[in-house]
């Protein structure tokens, strides 16, 4: 496969399939999605805002099949790159309406944001139409928190947020639009790509980018490229383009890789593919695992979540990560796969400093593996930041305790944006062990855990901020769990 390019994809748009050929269009493997729909005469609808997935004012939606039926997911289209939309079907604002002749037949989403009286400027309306337009079809009576969970990553400047959620709330069942209509006809040219294609890979423009669909072959291109970056949902990655205009020379794109999107448990372990969104691991452990979809449900946006992946989350090694200091608690362990076998780490012992792994070179991350809890075990997952929702955190901990009669037996306190890496208070952690746990404890603990980091000053929280942020939360942990 890594000798051979073929240089171009095929996707949905205006029900039709279109083939991009990189070369004769003069397009480089990252031109985001967002900049490709806007080079086309039909689809300027799609605004760029911030180039980060902050503001959705590119909001698009992407369908694609699963189990032989067409899923509907909200994405930022400035972080999709053109290659990552082969085989699915992209949805913009201007394909809502049915249109005959003159006659226009506007969608249910966009009369009821006109009834609404939702649209003020109309700088980020298309955006959020189409966030309206994912809800549409994958709620059937949305209350008001989960139209405002579908709406947390769309921006407004016009401040014209109360009618957006009466229109997300007065929206009417989907019994049957024109996409529901057209699904057969939809299903049928999924068929023809994939019947056309298997891996992508492509060379344009000193960039190579490879899009493999097993995972033996992207080990093979791995090993054949080992200085490629390695990317799935590109939420973290894209931004090196997009903000820094760096040249992403080779890129692996995992997305396409089913066997990496798979959830499976035993009788004592949660196994997660190191593929699945964050949105689908949401999904999954919703009940099973509650405080993990606590954690996602202030993660980021749904746009970012239905692209974003654990194990990318988790590859990134960020300081600031939500994920990482849950995952420290709940004694999370990863599995690596490279050509040479499989070999499982512990997440502590799998960041190894600023932004550093011990992931080898030629090695990716299978799966995640989380064991369940025992019924005197709580975990808890605390995020401080200046806002709900799409905020970065000041503080974030995951706090994990086992009472025995009132004796802390175990005790895991990992905490974010207190150093330069997710780092636990281990000797708080020992001060606590065998100890009654007690406000008078808790107290004591807490002088402890504020000599324990030191964090930096920065746009988001002083040192003292953070020290004393970090102590409360231990207090906010006992108040919670106190017997």
């Amino acid at each position: 496969m890594t000798g051979d390019y073929n240089n171009t994809i095929q996707f949905i748009l205006d029900n039709k399939i279109i083939t991009v050929d990189f070369n004769k269009e003069r397009l480089k493997p990252t031109t985001t999605l967002l900049n490709y729909l806007r080079s086309l005469p039909n689809h300027k609808g799609v605004k760029e805002g911030c180039a980060e997935g902050d503001c959705g004012a590119c909001t698009v939606v992407l369908a694609e099949q699963q189990n032989g039926k067409i899923i509907y997911k909200a994405v930022n289209s400035c972080l999709v790159f053109l290659p990552m939309i082969h085989g699915k079907q992209v949805i913009t604002v201007e394909n809502l309406a049915e249109r005959d002749g003159k006659e226009v037949e506007l969608h249910p989403v966009q009369v009821a944001l006109i009834e609404s009286d939702g649209t003020q400027c109309g700088f980020c309306t298309p955006g959020v139409v189409m966030s309206l337009f994912g809800l549409y079809k994958n709620s059937k009576n949305p209350d008001r928190a989960e139209v405002e969970e579908y709406l947390g990553g769309n921006l407004c400047r016009c401040t014209g947020y109360q009618p957006i959620l009466n229109a997300g709330i007065s929206l009417p069942k989907d019994e049957g639009d024109l996409f529901t209509e057209n699904e057969e006809h939809i299903l049928e040219l999924y068929k023809e790509i994939r019947g056309n294609y298997k891996n992508i890979s492509i060379e344009a423009f000193n960039q190579k980018y490879f899009q493999p669909t097993e995972v033996d072959d992207a080990l093979q291109i791995l090993e054949d490229n080992p200085d490629a970056i390695v990317i799935s949902g590109s939420t973290d990655i894209a931004l090196k383009q997009t903000k820094k205009f760096e040249l992403l020379e080779t890129l692996i794109d995992l997305s396409a890789i089913d066997s990496l999107k798979k959830f499976s448990e035993t009788d004592s372990e949660f196994i997660l593919g190191a593929g699945m969104t964050l949105e689908s691991i949401k999904t999954e452990l919703h009940s099973k695992l509650p405080v993990f979809n606590e954690m996602l449900k202030i993660f980021a946006s749904k746009q970012i979540r239905n692209l974003a992946t654990l194990g990318g989350n988790i590859a990134s090694a960020s300081p600031i990560s939500d994920t990482l200091p849950l995952l420290f608690a709940l004694n999370a362990k990863l599995r690596l796969v490279a050509k040479a076998g499989e070999r499982e780490i512990t997440i502590q012992n799998f960041i190894t400093g600023y932004r550093k792994t011990d992931l080898g070179k030629n090695e990716i991350i299978k799966a995640i593996i989380i064991p369940k809890q025992k019924q005197n075990v709580t975990t808890k997952f605390y995020k401080v930041s200046k806002r709900k929702d799409v905020d970065i955190s000041s503080v974030s901990a995951g706090l994990t305790i086992e009472l025995q009669n009132g004796i802390i037996k175990n005790i895991i306190l990992a905490f974010g944006g207190m150093a330069e890496t997710t780092r636990r208070a281990e000797k708080t952690e020992e001060f606590l062990i065998n100890k009654n746990w007690t406000e008078d404890s808790v107290e004591k603990a807490m002088v402890i855990l504020r000599e324990e980091f030191t964090p930096i000053t920065d746009a988001r929280a002083g040192e003292e901020y953070r020290r004393n942020v970090a102590a409360n939360l231990l207090m906010k942990l006992y108040f919670e769990t106190k017997i």
